[in-house]
């Protein structure tokens, strides 16, 4: 039996130990409740793409976006990219987001045409504006507002995510010399510029991009448009289709998404909304240089397998956009939301001009 001494320097010793247990176990307590704050603010996206990973540019920009995105946040934001068909078929992926059966996709507003003609304002516009100054509009001339607005609707967050410069107008088995050739080619063709085509008897089609080849190989279509040269190529039009036609006047440039679920966008801390933002304004800058950076060399390998490089004559192009001209009356005629696009866009095109027409070469 030990001394008074004995226990009282034991007692305290025992009320150390449960005091620095107690701290201890407050200390744990803590950061498992710092973990698990953290993991309930974590992020775990699954993103449709449009464009398959393996096609340049556009298919590289949807696996740039996941990964810039995943890799900022360090991990903080996982935006997981999926082909094409995974999750759901290649266009379609408007109503998933808008009910949250998907929280993300990445492709172009020209998709969503069934669901508002004027959608394709923020894709591409025939005979209309560069890179820079699509751009420009966009994000300093009310272009971006609009948009948010129109997606907000159907709760979908809008993010301008990618721009693409231009792409070539076609690829026809046979070459086109007037207007009359084209009439009753059945063709795939984007946006508003497949309505100038029609107005010259081309039936058009809207198909995805790995649904094209196959469509032109059984002679379901006679001729497509697509994209850019080194994107086309990824996609071997030039196995069936030996005349390639330039410049796009259908696409000058092209703009593309990042559309996410809005009430999974509105949860998001500042943080993370700011990192979507910064993420896709790199992917801009990215898709756009990669893209200048390539063309040239899928122009030279398409004419080495027999592609013959056509520009059409001014008289041609005349002819497309006095037909442009016809569409674009009837699209802001009857649909409040293009009228209200267009007359955006134009006042702010002839405003770009003072400054386009003088600080510019010609």
């Amino acid at each position: 039996m030990g001394s008074v001494f004995d226990w009282e320097v034991t007692g305290m010793a025992f009320r150390k130990l449960v005091k620095t247990a107690a701290l201890l176990g407050l200390a744990t307590g803590v950061v498992m409740a710092s973990t698990g704050d953290a993991d309930a603010k974590r992020v775990r996206w699954k993103m449709h793409s449009a464009f398959g990973s393996k096609i340049a540019v556009i298919g590289e920009g949807a696996v740039n976006i996941s990964d810039t995105i995943t890799k900022a946040s360090g991990g903080d934001v996982t935006l997981k990219m999926f082909e094409p068909g995974a999750l759901v078929p290649g266009t379609q992926y408007y109503d998933p987001i808008s009910s949250g059966a998907l929280d993300a996709g990445f492709g172009t507003p020209g998709y969503h045409v069934n669901k508002n003609n004027a959608y394709a304002f923020f894709s591409a516009v025939p005979f209309g504006p560069g890179a820079g100054e699509y751009l420009a509009w966009m994000r300093y001339g009310g272009g971006e507002e609009i948009a948010t607005e129109m997606y907000g609707r159907d709760q979908i967050r809008y993010n301008l995510c990618g721009v693409i410069a231009p792409e070539s107008s076609g690829w026809f088995r046979n070459e086109v010399k007037s207007v009359d050739d084209l009439r009753g080619l059945k063709m795939r063709f984007f946006g508003l510029g497949a309505k100038v085509m029609e107005k010259f008897g081309v039936s058009t089609q809207l198909l995805a991009g790995g649904d094209i080849y196959p469509a032109l190989e059984l002679g379901s279509i006679d001729a497509t448009e697509f994209s850019m040269p080194a994107i086309d190529r990824d996609l071997g039009f030039y196995q069936i289709a030996k005349h390639n036609y330039f410049p796009g006047w259908h696409q000058q440039s092209t703009l593309n998404e990042l559309l996410i679920h809005k009430p999974s966008y509105d949860a998001l801390d500042d943080t993370q909304k700011a990192l979507i933002k910064a993420s896709c304004d790199s992917n801009v800058t990215y898709m756009f240089t990669r893209g200048e950076a390539i063309q040239f060399a899928a122009m030279k390998f398409h004419q080495e397998k027999g592609v013959t490089i056509h520009r059409w004559s001014d008289d041609m192009l005349a002819k497309f956009e006095a037909a442009w001209n016809e569409v674009i009356a009837d699209e802001i005629k009857d649909n409040e939301d293009s009228k209200k696009i267009w007359a955006s866009l134009s006042k702010f095109r002839t405003d770009y001009a003072i400054w386009k027409d003088n600080g510019y070469l010609k």
